[in-house]
């Protein structure tokens, strides 16, 4: 402890007013830049003085409240250190790698509800700036597209068991993101319904695999209505022609043509497919969907 190793008086004196503070906290996830800030704005009030530097405040904090100090690790990056106060929310912590990131794909499957399966890895998207639209499309460039294997991203970072997966989607404005309670009561940013099945179908690695995709979708039936999804999809502006394969999954999954009749109506003016590189593919007429056998 600096000062000759004693806890200053006011620090100890505040001590149950500033872990009244930190429990109150939803997550428990703290940077360097949260505890200057709750240092600077609390200083008064918990009767500290301008002597208590932000080294002294976070040594306190480690060795009378049991704050620790979180490392996130990535194999070809650059080591991030973040702090936690009890049980902290993985999410939140994974969040704070980025700023206005938020939790999508697999996590987003989880925290929508549509499968009970905890997940230990974390994805969280970062949208790029605004690009050009890349086109016009052409059978030929879609097929040579889906014959080579989908790109998934290697900026991943590992901390207390969780993996926290970094994406660089496409600039959306943050479309069909919604604020969801995570399991601590911690307000996270996640994206919906719509977005979340659009997603996963996009990037189906993301979501544990197609047959995991499948699932979400069969978890979704009734909470969510084809208009909205096709409203959100179209906002998108994808290149590709992903309704064929939302619609195909739709309709795997049990959906009612009443979901499905607005998918339909954007047309099947080319042969797509559900996932790329797939190996004697089997052939949907009605979507023009190349899909995996045993789907």
């Amino acid at each position: 402890m600096t000062n000759g190793g004693r806890v200053e008086r006011g620090l100890e004196a505040a001590k149950e007013k500033i872990r009244a503070h930190l429990k109150s906290v939803k997550g428990g996830v703290f940077t360097e830049a949260n505890l200057s800030d709750m240092l600077a704005e609390h200083s008064r009030e918990w009767g500290l003085t301008k002597r208590v530097s932000l080294r002294t405040f976070t040594e306190f904090l480690a060795e009378e409240l049991s704050l620790r100090k979180v490392e996130l690790r990535a194999e070809h990056y650059r080591r991030v250190d973040r702090f936690a106060w009890g049980e902290f929310s993985p999410y939140l912590m994974a969040l704070s790698l980025r700023p206005r990131s938020y939790l999508s794909h697999g996590t987003a499957v989880f925290l929508n509800g549509l499968n009970d399966q905890l997940p230990k890895t974390i994805y969280v998207n970062q949208e790029q700036s605004e690009k050009p639209r890349s086109g016009p499309l052409s059978q030929e460039r879609l097929t040579l597209a889906f014959q080579r294997r989908q790109r998934t991203s290697n900026y991943v970072y590992s901390f207390d068991g969780f993996r926290a997966v970094l994406l660089s989607g496409k600039q959306t404005g943050a479309l069909g993101v919604v604020k969801l309670k995570g399991p601590q009561r911690e307000e996270l940013p996640v994206t919906g319904l719509a977005r979340t099945l659009i997603d996963i179908v996009v990037r189906p690695a993301y979501a544990g695999g197609i047959i995991q995709v499948l699932e979400a979708y069969r978890g979704a039936r009734g909470k969510v209505e084809g208009a909205e999804i096709a409203r959100v999809l179209k906002k998108l502006d994808y290149l590709y022609p992903y309704h064929q394969a939302i619609g195909f999954m739709m309709e795997r999954a049990g959906y009612p043509d009443t979901d499905l009749e607005k998918l339909r109506r954007l047309g099947t003016r080319y042969d797509f497919y559900l996932l790329h590189g797939i190996r004697n593919p089997k052939r949907d007429e009605k979507w023009r969907l190349f899909f995996p056998e045993g789907l």
